[in-house]
C-alpha cells in the first residue's frame, strides 16, 4: 500500500488512491472512487463511487464528496463544507438518474461550512468564504461570500485578495509572489512575463 490508511477507515475494493495520500479516522471511500497522490482525507470524510479527486487535495473533517463531483489538483475543502448532487431531492422520489455534475477546478478553496449546490463549475483558484452558498458558476480567481454567494473581489493563487475592481480593466501584483494579474471585463488572468 503506497498510502496511509488509519485502522478505523474503510476503503472498498476497487478504489484507487495515489501514492503518499492519507486516509484518516472513520473515512469511507467507495470502490469506484479515483483519488490522486498526496491527498489528505480528514476524519469522517465520505467519498462516493463516481468521484474524482486530483493530486494534493485537502479534504478536511466531516466532508462528504458525493457522486458526480470532480475536484481537480490542489482543491481545499474546509471542515464540514457540503456538496450536493440532486437539485430537488425528495425522500419519496427516486432521482439517482438526475445527478448533476459539479466541477471544482485547480487550486480552489472552499471555506468551512460552505455549500456547493450541484451543477456548477468553480473556476481555478476561486475562493469561497466560510458559510457561503454557491448556486451558480464561479469565475476563476473570484472571491465569493454570503447566502446566496456573491462576488466581492478577486484572489491571487497565493490566497491574498487582489486590489482590483469587480469588473472593468486593471492590473494587480501579488505582494507575496510578485505575480501579475490582469482584469479584462469580468475575468482575471495570471500573466507570466515573456522571456527577454
Amino acid at each position: 500500500m503506497s498510502y496511509y490508511q488509519h485502522p478505523s477507515a474503510i476503503v472498498d475494493d476497487g478504489a484507487q488512491i495515489g501514492e503518499g495520500s492519507r486516509v484518516w479516522h472513520f473515512v469511507h471511500v467507495c470502490g469506484g472512487a479515483r483519488i490522486g497522490k498526496g491527498v489528505s482525507l480528514g476524519q469522517n470524510v465520505f467519498v462516493g463511487n463516481r468521484v474524482v479527486i486530483g493530486d494534493h487535495c485537502k479534504i478536511q473533517n466531516n466532508v462528504s464528496v458525493y457522486d458526480n463531483v470532480t475536484l481537480e489538483e490542489g482543491v481545499f475543502c474546509g471542515p464540514s463544507m457540503v456538496f450536493t448532487n440532486v437539485y430537488n431531492p425528495r425522500s419519496l422520489i427516486e432521482r439517482k438518474d438526475e445527478y448533476r455534475d459539479t466541477l471544482v477546478k485547480r487550486g480552489v478553496t472552499l471555506g468551512a461550512n460552505c455549500t456547493i449546490v450541484c451543477g456548477v463549475t468553480i473556476g481555478e483558484f476561486a475562493f469561497v468564504g466560510a458559510g457561503a452558498v454557491v448556486n451558480k458558476d464561479v469565475p476563476a480567481y473570484a472571491l465569493m461570500v454570503g447566502v446566496p454567494a456573491r462576488q466581492i473581489g478577486w484572489m491571487s493563487e497565493f490566497g491574498e485578495q487582489l486590489e482590483l475592481p469587480l469588473s472593468g480593466d486593471g492590473i494587480a501584483v501579488c505582494a507575496h509572489t510578485g505575480a501579475r494579474y490582469v482584469l479584462h471585463g469580468d475575468r482575471v488572468e495570471k500573466k507570466t512575463e515573456a522571456a527577454a
